[in-house]
């Protein structure tokens, strides 16, 4: 059972507040982190918002008052010092803000998770939510009807709805509920718009993302057994299609919709080394597979980064780990 008069008490009792997420943030990072920005300036706090990564392009317009910071080591040098308390929301270790890092471990505030993951870091000083919760935003939205620390009005709830929306893969992955259906009901009360927000996440995508993913759609293969369908993207994919990391975000998913997939995997390219993406259906726990190779995350969708390697050297190791684990269920 989650105490949230706890956080209650940490927001009541600091003035100044920090707020990140991780690399490379998709819609329930950024609008569990707006909403806690807009519940932190209502109870009139100094809230500062750096990520370290800049905001995907489709998903700037959850930033309405342009809030959010780019991490610059020289523009930032102080943002630590200058606050009493650092929240980490929609991530649980440490490395996933990148060169923020360093200047976390270091803090010697408040560090505060707020998450939805698995295998939490024993770094923070308190942690809220835990794998039950379908979205980071779930959580926040726990935390306002159950303190009353803010008022749940239109802006808080349409970051929210982003959050809960996109994490639940558009209310069809297995988190969803009838109470998130009853959360999502609330939020829609408030005046959200459902079809506004899936059009600008998921209808307005550059033409260069469009042609990368033919990239990756033609180069899906099978393994040996028909169960794991996997695909690659290299650097040049992106640089000839002028698209980033970013824009990759969701095409391991297309892996899992041929018949009698149960694992889907997606190799790509990074500046040093590459990226590893897991997805599974049912009760496969890929989140125990990509730990086998450094990484973590969902029971059914997970990653792994791998430095100073390439896709070549790696490949036949995680297919042939994928099927043994395969050979458990």
């Amino acid at each position: 059972m989650i105490d949230f008069n706890i956080l209650l008490k940490l927001i009541k009792e600091h003035n100044s507040f920090l707020l990140s997420t991780h690399v490379n943030p998709d819609a329930d990072a950024l609008g569990s982190q707006l909403a806690m920005y807009l519940i932190l300036k209502q109870n009139g706090k100094k809230v500062r918002v750096v990520n370290h990564s800049s905001t995907p392009y489709n998903l700037v317009f959850l930033d309405k008052e342009n809030v959010i910071e780019k991490y610059n080591e020289i523009v930032h040098k102080d943002v630590f010092k200058e606050s009493d308390a650092v929240i980490l929301l929609d991530l649980n270790q440490a490395n996933r803000i990148i060169k923020m890092e360093g200047s976390f471990r270091e803090f010697k505030g408040v560090k505060i998770c707020i998450d939805h993951h698995q295998d939490t870091e024993n770094i923070f000083d308190y942690t809220f939510g835990g794998p039950d919760y379908s979205a980071t935003s779930e959580i926040i939205y726990d935390f306002i009807e159950e303190t009353g620390i803010a008022d749940l009005d239109y802006n808080i709830a349409y970051q929210l709805y982003a959050g809960i929306m996109t994490d639940t893969g558009s209310f069809r992955f297995e988190r969803t509920s009838p109470r998130i259906h009853r959360i999502i009901a609330d939020l829609l009360e408030k005046g959200v718009d459902p079809v506004e927000i899936y059009d600008k996440i998921y209808n307005q995508f550059e033409f260069g993302r469009v042609k990368l993913l033919g990239d990756a759609l033609s180069s899906i293969q099978l393994d040996s057994t028909g169960k794991i369908a996997f695909m690659f993207l290299r650097k040049e994919d992106l640089l000839r299609t002028g698209t980033t990391e970013a824009d990759i975000d969701g095409f391991v998913n297309y892996c899992l919709t041929i018949r009698n997939i149960d694992i889907g995997i997606l190799f790509y390219e990074l500046k040093d080394g590459i990226k590893i993406s897991f997805r599974s259906k049912g009760s496969i726990q890929v989140n125990k597979l990509a730990s086998q190779f450094g990484g973590g995350g969902h029971l059914n969708a997970s990653g792994a980064r791998l430095f100073n390697t390439t896709i070549e050297q790696v490949k036949d190791e995680v297919i042939a780990t994928a099927q043994s684990f395969l050979n458990n269920y």
